[in-house]
């Protein structure tokens, strides 16, 4: 029974994934209508997003600690009806500052997926986790397909007001969904030394447990790489449907053909790097990291080639972006499995809601930033001086974590045998 039900709670938080991104995330390609309606710049217009960036990032650390502390199962019901309640007070927003207040609210529930990675962690052990993490993290890109085509489908008929309210009421009835349907999981179940215990021990959050793993190398370098890593995604996502249209020539529905093919591809850049991640991570410790590493130098390279294609050449810019998402996304989910590889289960939760902190606390400034270098340049200068910039630093932390992540994770295991050894006494 139970696991049956872990490959339902991993759809169900699919399609929470999955909605909820195309929620977050359609407001690049309405980025053009929304700054007509309320006649603002482009460095107005990346200040909306970074202010909801910036609420997401301050609670990180709530969210992580009561994870920790309590059922994460109806924590994230909550996280899916204030996802819904907040959508719908920002489509309600007649001016820009009641505009600018209530897309920040929307910040509130983006920061409830480390419940999510913590929970799945529960259902599923180490040799699967990357994959299991690949898969999830494909209803990202799939997520900013289907925002794309609610905006550039409903949104020139209806208007995008409209398609946030769509999509709000979808966070409210999954939230009942989650409610009703979705266990909680005995922290620590899956670790290969504890699943076999017939009576498992209660962990919750522990300070003392926390600072010893904040102490350890591999998880400092973790979070710095964490930084840098998420500023090319918040400019890509924000303004690249934008950088098509006004500085490639695309048509709409160019600039949407373009963007699809894209995300199948970043989609399938998670599922390789996640199997290419397990696959090494069985042969030696340094796998999932050596996996992302290649994923970002060869994702640097690539950008760079596409976005110097002459506008004329369109099929080969369109295969060099679909490549580029290819590798950009290698190391998400080795990231995410890494993190759990040296964290002790009762502290996941925080933990990953500190990594999230520190990348959005990083990355808050940079939709804003982009729409000013934008605004004084180019998108293209925009885009290729933040990205291929912080991609090269994040290939050096990898570069240094390899070094040093043997000894954390070996340490995990050590303590997880200790306490199946006291468990079992």
């Amino acid at each position: 029974m139970q696991s049956k039900h872990r490959w339902f709670v991993l759809i169900v938080f699919y399609g929470f994934i999955l909605l909820h991104q195309a929620d977050k995330l359609l407001i690049g390609p309405l980025t053009t209508p929304i700054i007509e309606d309320f006649g603002i710049t482009q460095a107005q217009m990346g200040a909306v997003s970074s202010f909801a960036i910036i609420v997401a990032a301050v609670l990180y650390p709530v969210w992580g600690y009561l994870y920790d502390r309590f059922a994460r199962a109806k924590l994230l019901a909550l996280a899916s009806f204030i996802w819904g309640s907040t959508t719908w007070l920002n489509a309600l927003a007649r001016s820009y500052g009641v505009f600018l207040v209530t897309r920040a609210s929307t910040g509130i529930d983006d920061s409830s997926y480390p419940g999510i990675y913590s929970l799945l962690g529960d259902y599923f052990g180490p040799r699967l986790r990357g994959k299991v993490f690949g898969v999830l993290q494909t209803a990202m890109p799939f997520g900013y397909m289907l925002g794309l085509i609610l905006a550039t489908t409903l949104g020139g008929a209806l208007g995008w007001r409209s398609v946030f309210f769509i999509t709000g009421s979808i966070g409210i009835v999954l939230a009942a969904i989650i409610l009703i349907g979705v266990r909680e999981a005995p922290r620590g179940k899956a670790e290969p030394e504890l699943e076999n215990l017939a009576e498992m021990p209660k962990f919750q959050f522990d300070w003392q447990v926390a600072k010893r793993l904040l102490k350890t190398p591999s998880l400092r370098l973790i979070l710095v790489q964490g930084f840098f890593g998420v500023f090319p995604w918040n400019v890509i996502t924000y303004w690249f449907f934008r950088y098509l249209e006004t500085e490639r020539g695309f048509t709409g529905g160019q600039a949407t053909t373009t963007m699809m093919i894209a995300i199948v591809a970043l989609a399938s850049g998670y599922f390789i790097g996640g199997s290419i991640g397990d696959a090494l991570f069985r042969r030696t410790l340094r796998g999932r990291v050596l996996t992302a590493n290649v994923g970002v130098i060869l994702g640097a390279i690539l950008m760079l080639a596409a976005l110097n294609i002459p506008n004329e050449n369109r099929l080969l810019f369109t295969v060099l972006v679909a490549l580029t998402g290819v590798n950009i996304s290698i190391a998400a989910p080795n990231v995410s499995a890494t993190v759990q590889d040296i964290a002790e289960p009762e502290v996941r939760g925080t933990t990953l809601a500190l990594l999230n902190l520190i990348e959005n606390s990083g990355a808050a400034l940079s939709p804003w930033l982009a729409g000013l270098i934008a605004d004084h340049s180019s998108l293209k200068t925009a885009i290729l001086s933040i990205s291929v910039v912080t991609w090269i630093l994040c290939a050096l932390f990898f570069f240094l974590l390899g070094r040093v992540i043997p000894q954390d994770v070996q340490r995990l295991r050590a303590a997880m045998r200790e306490r199946a050894t006291l468990a079992g006494s």
